[in-house]
C-alpha cells in the first residue's frame, strides 16, 4: 500500500480475490508494517469450524488490506461478499497523552461512530509501541496509560479488542512474541467475522432458494447469489466447496429443464428459450468470462451462454483440484445434455449451429487439458478424452454433409450461403486464441473453407479417433468410427477404401451379435460390392439381406430380385457357377425316411422327405434340389441283416437339424458357464491340508479369442462335391416358410449311403449346405434266407403241449409252391398237427401281405411242413404245438426210465438251486429248400415238477411219503397217483393213504402222497419203488391227445426198526418238579426189537456161548442248550442181538432255564473195533475219552428221506495213529433202524426260589 489515498480499483472476480480488511488511523504506520504483516498472516493454518455438522477444515487466511472509507461499508440490501469488509482495524502509535486527547481520541470516536452507523461490530484497535519515540520524549506517561485510556474509552467490556504490538520492525524475542499474539488475535477475529457473515449469507441464500416456487423468482438472481458464495470459497482456496455450489446450480437448472419438458415450466425459463444467434463454443482460457456473466446478470443469456459460463467455472475449479480428466468427462456429458435441453425447450437453432458449437467446444476442452498436462499423462488417459475426439469427428462430418463438402460435385450456392451464415455465427476470434495457430476457431473455419481442407481435417480426426479407440481396446467404437469413414468414402466414390472399414465393422458386429448394426452394415457393404463388381460377394450379401427380418418387406424383395435377376441373365449366357452357403437362402429343418428305419433291401424303394424352410420373402423357382450321397461298404460285414440294422436305427425315421447355422452368430456374452471345482492339496506324511483353491476346468473355452471366430464375408468358401450317387428333385418352387421336398431312389448295391451335401440350384447360383449334421445314413442290404424257431412262452414245459413259432425270412430267395420244411422226428418229442394251422406272410416292414393254410404231414421219422408261396424279402410266420414226454431224474444211480430213450437227451443237475426246474434238450434237424445243408435247432424243455421222497416211522410201522412240488407258473391237476414195487415182492404191500379225487396243485406249491409199508416175513435190505401220477393243466381245455403220466423212481434201504430209544427225566427225590440249577436224573432205555438179521452181520457183531451181541455207542447232546449234562455224556455198550433186550443208562442233568423244556437228543452209533493186535488190550471207555475219537456230525443233518441210499453218508474214522494207539471207527445207524420214542416230550422246570433274575425258555 504505497499510495493508500489513491482510489480503490474495481473488483476483479478472479481467484486472486482476498477477504477485505479496512485500515484507519495512521496510514504511514500501517504502510511500514504491511510487508511483514502480509507475509506472516497466512503462515499458520486455522481450524475453521462450520455449522450444520460440516467437517472442520484447516485454512490459511489471507487479506486484502485497504484504506478505510465509509463508501466501503455495506449498505442495506447489498449481499456481495467479495466487497464486504470483514474486519476494521485502527492503527496508532500515540504515546503522548496530550496528542491522544487532542487528535487520536476524536479520530477514534469518529471511526467508531461510522461503524456503529453501519452496524459493523468487527473491529480491532492496534497500538504500536516504539522504543525510539520513548527516548525522545521524557515527559510522557508510560505506554500502559495510553492503552488503558483507549480500553476505558472504547473497549469497556471487550478489552481484548485493543492489541499492543511492540517494536514490530525489530528482530527480538519480545517483538516475535508480540507479533505472535497480534497475529493470533487477528486470525481469530477475522475467522469469527468471516464465519458469522458467511453463515448469515448462506441462510439468506437458502431463504431465497426456498422461494423458487413463488411468482417472480428469478434463477439468474439466485445464480448470482450462490455464485457469490462460490467466489468466497474460492477466495479461501476451498475449491471443492466452490465446485459444489456450481454443481448445485447445474442440477437445479437441469431439473427445471426436465420439468419444462414434462409440462411443468417456470416463467423465468422463457429467457433461455430465445433463438440461438451465437455459437462460438466454450471459453476456458480465462478464469471468468465476464461477458457471459454480465449477460446472466442482466437476464439476457441464452441456454448456451448459461451452460458455457457454468461449465467454464467448473472447469477452472477442477483444474485447481488437479482433476483434468473429470473435465473431459463432464464436457462430454454437457455437450450431449445441451443438445437434449435445446430440444426440450424447443429453442430455435439454425441448421449446423449446434454442430459448430459442439465441435468448437470439444477442441477447446481438449486444448485446455493439453495445456495443463504433459504428453505422457495425456497418452495414459486417452480413455477420458477419446469420447471428445469421436464427438468432434461426428459433428465435423455432419457439417461437411450440411455444407455440401462431401458430395461428388462439391458445394452449390445454397451450401455456400449456409457456410457463410455458420461462420458469421462464430463471430470474431477471441483475443486469447488469436495468436494460436491451431485454435478451434481457425480449424473450423479452415475445414469449411474448401472440399480438400474438409477432407484433410475429417480424415485426421477420424484416424486419430480410431487409433485412440484401438489403443485402449474399444474395438466396437473404433469400428463405428470406421463405418462413418466408409460412408464418407462411398460418397467420395471410393468404394475400395470403404470396403475395408465395412468388413471390419461387420466382423465386430457378427462376433458380438448386434443384429441391427449387422443389417445396416450389410446394406452398405452390398452397395460397395456392387460398385466394385464383386458378383459372388454381392450375391451372398444380397441373400443374407433378403433373409433378414430386420429389413422391410420391400427391401428384402429388392435384394431377392437382385439374385433372381442375375440368375436369369446368366441363364441366357452360361458362365461360371457361383456357390453360396445355403443358410442365407433356406434352412434344413428335418429329414424323414420311408421306411422309417432307413433300411431297405436291394431293389427296394427308399423315400427321403426333407423340410426346407425358405428365408426368401417371395416364391423362388428352384431348377433342381440335389443331395450328394457317399457310398461305402462295411469291410467287416457288408451283408448286414434287416434284424441287425433295425436294432441300430432310429424308430421314427425323423432327424431334426439344429438351427445354429443362422446368419447371426451367438454373441460373446453367451459363453459357457464357469465350471469351478474345489482343489485341496494335502501333505503325504500326515495328510494335513497344505493349500486349497478353486480350479476352472473349462478355462480353454472361456479364454479363447472370440473376435476371430467369425470370418469376413468376402467369399463363401463352399465347394461342390461330385459323386456317382445323387438324389435329385427338379422344378421345385420354394414358398416363403416351410416346404417339403421328396426324393425317391431304388436300392441297387448293398452298403451304407451317407447324405453329404444339399444343393439348391437357381440358374448358375448354387446354394450349398456343405455338411449335414448330425450325420444321415441309410443302409441297403442283401440277405440270405433264414429259419428261426423260438418258443412263444419264456420257457417250454415238458409233459403238456407247447406252442413254437417258426419264422422264415426269405431274403433274396423266392418261396415257390411245393417248397417245404422237412423236420426229423425226435422220439421223446412229438409235433402235434392241427387242421386249422395257418401261415401269415409279412413284408420287410412288418406289413401283412397275405395268409394261407399250413400243410403239415407227419410220418414215423419225418414231419413235412409245406410253405406258402412268398416273394423275396418277406417273412413267413406260423405256429406249431410240440410235446415233450415228462419224467423225473432217477435217484440211486439208475437212469433207465420208461419213455426216455433218446440217444442225445440229457438231464441237467436236477438237485441244484433247489427251486430251479430240471431241463431237457431236444435237437431237431430241419432240411430247408434253399440250402443243401440241414439246420439243427435245439429246444429246451423244463420239467415243471420236483419230486422227493422220505421214510417215516411209528415204532415198527413204516410209511413212504412222496412230495410233488410245482416249480412252474401254471396250475396243474394231479390224478391217479400210484406207488409200485417193480420187483413185485409178494411179502411186501404198499397200502395207499391218499384221497381218490384229483389233487389241484398251484404254482410254487406242493402235494404229498403217503403209503404204508407192510410185510409178512423178514423185509429185504432195500426196496425199489416207482411213483407215477397223471398231470394236466388246470385251466386248459380238452387236449387233443392223451398225456403220459409223470414218473419218479427211487430206492429205500435199511427201513426196518432195530432199536427203540426212550429217555425220561425224574426230579430229585422229595420234589414234584425239576428246578433250575438242581440236578435231575436222566434215564435212557435202549431196547432191541428183533433178533439177528442180515443187516446185523458186520464187524461189530460178536458171538458168545449163549447169544450174539454188538457194540453200540450212545451220545446225549442238547443242541438247544437247555440242559447241562453232568459226567459222561457218551459211552459204549454191548447190546445183545435178541428181541426185547434192553440196556439202561443213568446220568445226571441240570436244567438251565425254567419252563417246558424238550429232552436232550440221544444218538446211537455202531462201534467198529480197529483191526490190530492192540485192539483187544484196550478198554472201550479209554477210546471214548480219547481225543482222537471222531464222530460224523453230518449224520444229524440228514433229511427225513435219508432212508434212501446215500453214497458215503457214513464217514468212517480213518485208521491213522494217535499217540501211538489205533483209532476206533464209528458208523451212524440209518434213521429207519432207530426209533426215538421220546421225540416231542417236554419236562416242566420251575425256577428256583432264590433266583433274582428269572429266565424262562419257551419252545
Amino acid at each position: 500500500m504505497d499510495a493508500p489515498e489513491a482510489p480503490l480499483p474495481p473488483v476483479i472476480y478472479t481467484m486472486e480475490n482476498k477477504p477485505i480488511v479496512t485500515c484507519a488511523g495512521d496510514q504511514n504506520l500501517f504502510t511500514s508494517i504491511y510487508p511483514t504483516l502480509s507475509q506472516q498472516l497466512p503462515r499458520e493454518p486455522m481450524e475453521w469450524r462450520r455449522s450444520y455438522g460440516r467437517a472442520p477444515k484447516m485454512i490459511h487466511l489471507e487479506s486484502n488490506f485497504v484504506q478505510f472509507k465509509e463508501e466501503l461499508l455495506p449498505k442495506d440490501g447489498n449481499k456481495a461478499l467479495l466487497t464486504f469488509p470483514f474486519l476494521h482495524i485502527y492503527w496508532t502509535e500515540c504515546c503522548d497523552t496530550e496528542v491522544y486527547k487532542a487528535t487520536v481520541k476524536d479520530d477514534l470516536t469518529k471511526w467508531q461512530n461510522v461503524l456503529k452507523a453501519h452496524s459493523s461490530v468487527d473491529w480491532l484497535i492496534v497500538v504500536v509501541e516504539n522504543d525510539a519515540k520513548k527516548k525522545n520524549k521524557t515527559n510522557i506517561l508510560p505506554r500502559t496509560s495510553i492503552v488503558d485510556k483507549i480500553r476505558n474509552d472504547f473497549c469497556n467490556k471487550q478489552s481484548d479488542r485493543c492489541v499492543v504490538l511492540s517494536d514490530p520492525l525489530k528482530d527480538s524475542s519480545r517483538t516475535q512474541e508480540s507479533w505472535n499474539a497480534f497475529l493470533t488475535k487477528l486470525r481469530t477475529s477475522l475467522l469469527m467475522s468471516f464465519t458469522k457473515n458467511l453463515g448469515k449469507f448462506e441462510d439468506d441464500m437458502r431463504t431465497l432458494r426456498e422461494k423458487r416456487t413463488e411468482p417472480g423468482w428469478s434463477f439468474c438472481d439466485y445464480f448470482m447469489v450462490q455464485e457469490e458464495l462460490a467466489f468466497v470459497f474460492e477466495m479461501l482456496q476451498q475449491f471443492e466447496d466452490a465446485l459444489v455450489q456450481y454443481d448445485e446450480l447445474d442440477a437445479l437448472f437441469s431439473q427445471y429443464v426436465v420439468n419444462f419438458g414434462a409440462g411443468d415450466g417456470a416463467n423465468w425459463l422463457t429467457f433461455f428459450c430465445q433463438p440461438v444467434k451465437s455459437w462460438n463454443g466454450l471459453i476456458l482460457r480465462k478464469p471468468i468470462d465476464m461477458e457471459k456473466r454480465e449477460l446472466i446478470q442482466r437476464q439476457e443469456a441464452t441456454l448456451l451462454d448459461l451452460r458455457s459460463y457454468l461449465f467454464s467455472r467448473q472447469c477452472t475449479l477442477l483444474l485447481f483440484l488437479q482433476r483434468p480428466w473429470e473435465v473431459a468427462q463432464r464436457a462430454l456429458e454437457l455437450l450431449h445434455g445441451c443438445v437434449q435441453e435445446l430440444k426440450l425447450l424447443e429453442v430455435s437453432v439454425p441448421p449446423g449451429a449446434l454442430d459448430c458449437w459442439v465441435f468448437l467446444s470439444c477442441l477447446e476442452v481438449l486444448q485446455r487439458i493439453e495445456g495443463c498436462c504433459d504428453r505422457a499423462q495425456i497418452d495414459s488417459n486417452i480413455a477420458h478424452t477419446v469420447g471428445l475426439w469421436s464427438y468432434a469427428t461426428e459433428k465435423l462430418k455432419s457439417l461437411g454433409y450440411l455444407c455440401g463438402l462431401v458430395s461428388e460435385k462439391g458445394p452449390d450456392s445454397e451450401d455456400l450461403n449456409r457456410t457463410v451464415d455458420l461462420l458469421a455465427g462464430l463471430g470474431a476470434e477471441r483475443p486469447e486464441t488469436a495468436n494460436t495457430a491451431q485454435s478451434p476457431y481457425k480449424k473450423l473455419k479452415e475445414a469449411l473453407s474448401s472440399v480438400e481442407a474438409f477432407e484433410k481435417h475429417y480424415l485426421d480426426l477420424s484416424h486419430a479417433a480410431i487409433e485412440m479407440h484401438t489403443s485402449i481396446g474399444r474395438l466396437r467404437s473404433a469400428k463405428f468410427v470406421g463405418k462413418d469413414l466408409a460412408e464418407f468414402y462411398m460418397r467420395k466414390k471410393s468404394p475400395q477404401k470403404a470396403e475395408v472399414y465395412l468388413q471390419g465393422a461387420l466382423k465386430n458386429y457378427l462376433a458380438e451379435g448386434w443384429a441391427l448394426p449387422i443389417t445396416h452394415t450389410r446394406k452398405q457393404l452390398a452397395e460397395c460390392q456392387k460398385h466394385l463388381g464383386q458378383t459372388e460377394n454381392y450375391l451372398q450379401t444380397s441373400s443374407l439381406l433378403a433373409s433378414d427380418h430386420h429389413l422391410t418387406e420391400d427391401e428384402r424383395k429388392h435384394f431377392c430380385r437382385e439374385i433372381l435377376s442375375f440368375a436369369s441373365r446368366q441363364t441366357d449366357s452360361p458362365g461360371q457357377k457361383i456357390v453360396l452357403p445355403l443358410h442365407c437362402f433356406a434352412q434344413l429343418r428335418d429329414l424323414h425316411f420311408t421306411p422309417s428305419n432307413a433300411v431297405v433291401h436291394v431293389g427296394g424303394v427308399l423315400s427321403v422327405e426333407i423340410t426346407l424352410c425358405s428365408q426368401m420373402p417371395m416364391p423362388v423357382q428352384v431348377e433342381q434340389v440335389t443331395i450328394n450321397v457317399h457310398f461305402s461298404i462295411d469291410k467287416n460285414n457288408y451283408r448286414k441283416t434287416a434284424e441287425w440294422l433295425t436294432k441300430h436305427k432310429t424308430s421314427n425315421g425323423t432327424i431334426n437339424f439344429p438351427t445354429e447355422t443362422s446368419p447371426l452368430p451367438a454373441p460373446q456374452n453367451n459363453l459357457p458357464a464357469l465350471e469351478l471345482y474345489e482343489m485341496f492339496e494335502r501333505s503325504p506324511s500326515d495328510n494335513s491340508l497344505n493349500t486349497t483353491g478353486i480350479i476352472c476346468k473349462n478355462v480353454h473355452m472361456l479364454l479363447r479369442r472370440q473376435e476371430s471366430s467369425t470370418s469376413l464375408e468376402t467369399s463363401s468358401g463352399v465347394a461342390l462335391e461330385d459323386g456317382a450317387h445323387v438324389l435329385k428333385c427338379s422344378g421345385v418352387t420354394l414358398e416363403p416358410g416351410a416346404n417339403r421336398i421328396t426324393f425317391r431312389t431304388q436300392a441297387r448295391e448293398p452298403g451304407t449311403y451317407t447324405l453329404r451335401q444339399l444343393c439348391a440350384s437357381v440358374g448358375p447360383v448354387r446354394f450349398v449346405l456343405p455338411h449335414l449334421y448330425p450325420p444321415v445314413q441309410y443302409d441297403v442290404y442283401s440277405q440270405e434266407p433264414q429259419l428261426r424257431v423260438e418258443p412263444l412262452a419264456d420257457s417250454l414245459l415238458a409233459g403238456i403241449p407247447q406252442k413254437v413259432k417258426f419264422t422264415v425270412t426269405t431274403g433274396h430267395y423266392t418261396v415257390k409252391n411245393g417248397d417245404s420244411l422237412q423236420l426229423s422226428n425226435a422220439e421223446a418229442m412229438l409235433i402235434l398237427c392241427h387242421a386249422e394251422n395257418r401261415a401269415v406272410i409279412y413284408s420287410n416292414t412288418r406289413e401283412k401281405a397275405s395268409d394261407a393254410l399250413l400243410r403239415v404231414q407227419s410220418s414215423d421219422k419225418v414231419t413235412s411242413i409245406g410253405l406258402p408261396a412268398a416273394p423275396a424279402y418277406h417273412m413267413i410266420e406260423f405256429e406249431l404245438e410240440v410235446l415233450s414226454l415228462p419224467s423225473a431224474p432217477v435217484t440211486g444211480g439208475e437212469s433207465s426210465v420208461l419213455g426216455m430213450t433218446e440217444s442225445h437227451r440229457k438231464h441237467k443237475d436236477t438237485q441244484k438251486a433247489g427251486q430251479c426246474m430240471a431241463t431237457t434238450d431236444h435237437k431237431v434237424s430241419i432240411d430247408c429248400p434253399w440250402s443243401i445243408y440241414s439246420t439243427v435247432i435245439a429246444l429246451t424243455f423244463s420239467v415243471p415238477f420236483r419230486t422227493t421222497h422220505s421214510l417215516l416211522s411209528a415204532g415198527t410201522r413204516k410209511y413212504i411219503q412222496v412230495c410233488v412240488q410245482n416249480l412252474s407258473e401254471l396250475d396243474f391237476e394231479l390224478s391217479d397217483g400210484h406207488l409200485v414195487d417193480p420187483d413185485s415182492n409178494a411179502d411186501l404191500r404198499l397200502v395207499p393213504l391218499n384221497a381218490k379225487s384229483p389233487q389241484h396243485i398251484r404254482s410254487k406249491q406242493s402235494v404229498f402222497f403217503v403209503w404204508e409199508l407192510k410185510w409178512t416175513r423178514e423185509p429185504p435190505p432195500s426196496l425199489r419203488c416207482r411213483f407215477s401220477v397223471g398231470s394236466s393243466p388246470a385251466s386248459g381245455g380238452r387236449l387233443s391227445i392223451p398225456l403220459k403220466p409223470y414218473t419218479y423212481e427211487f430206492q429205500v434201504e435199511n427201513f426196518f426198526t432195530l432199536y427203540n430209544v426212550r429217555a425220561e427225566i425224574l426230579p430229585p427225590s422229595g420234589t414234584e418238579h425239576c428246578r433250575t440249577g438242581s440236578l435231575c436224573s436222566l434215564e435212557v432205555s435202549i431196547t432191541r426189537l428183533s433178533d439177528l438179521l442180515e443187516v446185523d452181520k458186520d464187524e461189530a457183531l460178536t458171538e458168545s456161548d449163549e447169544y450174539f451181541s454188538t457194540k453200540l455207542m450212545y451220545e446225549v447232546v442238547d443242541n438247544s442248550s437247555n440242559w447241562a449234562v453232568c459226567g459222561k455224556s457218551s459211552g459204549v455198550i454191548s447190546m445183545p442181538v435178541a428181541a426185547r433186550a434192553t440196556h439202561r443208562v443213568h446220568m445226571e442233568v441240570m436244567p438251565l432255564f425254567a419252563g417246558y423244556l424238550p429232552l436232550p437228543d440221544v444218538r446211537l452209533f455202531k462201534y467198529l473195533p480197529h483191526h490190530s493186535a492192540h485192539s483187544s488190550q484196550l478198554d472201550a471207555d479209554s477210546w471214548i475219552e480219547s481225543d482222537g475219537l471222531s464222530v460224523d456230525k453230518h449224520v444229524d443233518e440228514q433229511p427225513d428221506g435219508g432212508g434212501g441210499r446215500c453214497r458215503g453218508s457214513a464217514h468212517l474214522a480213518s485208521g491213522g495213529e494217535h499217540r501211538g494207539l489205533p483209532m476206533p471207527r464209528l458208523q451212524a445207524l440209518p434213521p429207519g433202524q432207530v426209533f426215538n420214542a421220546s421225540v416231542g416230550t417236554q419236562v416242566l422246570v420251575i425256577p428256583s426260589k432264590d433266583d433274582h433274575v428269572l429266565e424262562v425258555s419257551v419252545t
